[in-house]
């Protein structure tokens, strides 16, 4: 009896399975899918599938879809392109040691951010979206010096939900990641020595929760946030978007649905910052979204945990670099990006993960993510004192303000493919007047539509060497401040680099181009200074693996 009962039992349970199947054809063998197309969600209703994201910034919907009905919409007239919805994470490399007893940042001095508030300038009025994974309501963000809100709104763009706008909302930021990199920007609390703690103390915040519990997310629910943001640009006045996220470029930048997003949110005046990725120092690691020649994308540095000593200040180790495989210089400057201290909540997933780094409410990590963080304050701060500037004019004064690092000989301490024009520095990028320096022959409009593509001016001779076309269209480098108005090529052919020489294939950056290597960049400038080594990760701090002879970070003229 008893085995008769267990199979009509069984019986039951597959009954019930297949008319779940029936029911729901998708939840077995559909994937999630990215159509673009004027008529792509009609395509989708028609087809059978089951549409989860309007993506109206791309023209485009996201959809679970069987194998079958996904042949039928590639044949659809009324779909253009289809892209698998993949994976991204946030950009944090690792925690390291908690090793400031006080709490002190130190990264608002160490970019002049913290002289421009003794003048005022701390970012107020400026509207800052990060999109990341939520906030955590840390007392150095309720209120300005006005006595006003500084949290315009929350919107989950995983749930596809606006939170309450009365300021008692929150995100449910389990991660920790995001509350982190809010800090960074806009921590308003100071410091024994009376310090802000964060770049930008009195920007104003629309935090969107667009990662989970482990910081993972995909295409169509970052680009869904985007799309809000952009949405909602006028109702908040958001002039800022830190992207402190990267994913593995899968195609050219043009052709990458969250690009497209990013390059629409720039179009529409919204300053994009994002981080380039924590996979160097091999050379062409620049992830996604960072890959976007338009935007700024930041690379890590870090002080060596000598805050008030420069001269051992260093590149990151996992800091990406460029150039991008379409050949533009990236990233565009570095910040710091190591053992960066700011708010954690202490229910998050980093909290519990890496506990000794924890103090009190403050946590140090490290990674690019920090890095954009940073300069995104600095975007702040800059926007403040000249509301009217528009996104190319910000990234044109910010990087010809930035200071290369130099070594005593006056060379580069690191290419610009690591380095780009040098760390950020916020005084010198807001006292800039310069113009017309970034984005040179690009047309965003020409770009988005697919009329015309765009490749930069890094190529490769047939020895493997990198090198720079400058803006006469010459094959030398020298720095010069020609970085900011390097000239851009239009993408014709697939522009092959050097009759047909491969990119990476059969080229390894590391095996047979050591860093150490005094190979030339080209005409004797070289590539890096030859006092530095490539040496394995050292302890305490994972990042600092290389040894720099003595250099400065120097303004350019």
């Amino acid at each position: 009896m008893k085995m008769h009962e267990a199979s009509n039992a069984g019986l039951r349970v597959l009954s019930l399975a297949a008319a779940l199947v029936l029911l729901f054809p998708f939840t077995a063998q559909a994937r999630s899918i990215i159509l673009q197309g004027d008529d792509a969600a009609t395509a989708v209703l028609d087809a059978g599938g089951r549409i989860t994201h309007h993506l109206d910034l791309i023209r485009a919907v996201a959809a679970d879809v069987t194998q079958e009905q996904e042949a039928a919409l590639a044949a659809h007239p009324g779909v253009d392109r289809i892209w698998n919805n993949g994976a991204l994470e946030v950009a944090t490399h690792n925690s390291q040691g908690n090793d400031n007893p006080k709490r002190e940042t130190f990264y608002p001095t160490q970019v002049g951010a913290a002289d421009l508030h003794g003048q005022g300038i701390d970012g107020s009025g400026v509207t800052v979206a990060v999109i990341d994974t939520g906030f955590w309501r840390i007392r150095g963000l309720k209120k300005n010096a006005a006595n006003e809100r500084r949290v315009l709104a929350q919107y989950d763009a995983i749930c596809d939900h606006l939170l309450r706008e009365d300021g008692r909302g929150d995100t449910n930021d389990w991660n920790g990641h995001g509350s982190h990199v809010t800090g960074v920007i806009m921590d308003s609390t100071k410091s024994r020595g009376q310090d802000y703690r964060g770049v930008a103390p009195g920007a104003d915040l629309v935090s969107v929760k667009a990662f989970d519990f482990e910081g993972k997310s995909t295409y169509a629910t970052v680009i869904r946030a985007l799309d809000w943001v952009v949405s909602n640009r006028d109702a908040y006045g958001i002039r800022v978007a830190n992207l402190s996220f990267s994913a593995p470029p899968q195609s050219f930048y043009w052709d990458d649905p969250i690009n497209q997003a990013v390059m629409a949110t720039w179009q529409a005046g919204i300053v994009v910052v994002t981080s380039a990725g924590n996979t160097g120092p091999e050379a062409v690691t620049i992830g996604v979204p960072g890959n976007v020649p338009y935007v700024i994308t930041v690379g890590a540095m870090t002080d060596a945990f000598t805050p008030d000593d420069p001269s051992d200040d260093r590149i990151t180790s996992f800091s990406s670099a460029g150039p991008s495989i379409e050949g533009f210089i990236k990233p565009e400057l570095v910040a710091p990006g190591g053992h960066i201290l700011a708010p954690v909540p202490f229910y998050s997933f980093l909290s519990f993960e890496f506990y000794e780094n924890r103090n009190r409410k403050y946590f140090s990590i490290s990674g690019t993510s920090q890095a954009s963080a940073v300069v995104t304050g600095v975007v702040a701060l800059m926007l403040q004192d000249d509301p009217w500037l528009s996104p190319d004019d910000v990234k044109c004064r910010i990087t010809s303000a930035a200071r290369p690092a130099l070594d005593d000989s006056g060379a580069l301490a690191w290419s610009v493919l690591q380095q780009g024009a040098g760390l950020v520095d916020a005084r010198l990028a807001v006292d800039s007047n310069a113009t017309g320096c970034a984005n040179v022959g690009m047309d965003i409009a020409r770009d988005l539509s697919g009329e015309l593509n765009y490749a930069g001016p890094v190529r490769q001779d047939e020895q493997g060497r990198f090198f720079v076309l400058g803006p006469d269209g010459s094959a030398t480098y020298p720095w010069d401040g020609t970085y900011v108005t390097t000239r851009n090529f239009p993408w014709i052919d697939n522009f092959p680099w050097i009759d047909n020489f491969p990119w990476i294939d059969n080229f390894p950056w590391i095996d047979n181009f050591p860093w150490i290597d005094n190979f030339p960049w080209i005409d004797n400038f070289p590539w890096i200074d030859t006092a530095t080594t490539f040496i394995e990760p050292i302890d305490p701090e994972p990042m600092m693996d290389m040894e720099v002879d003595a250099y400065t970070w120097v303004a350019q003229e």
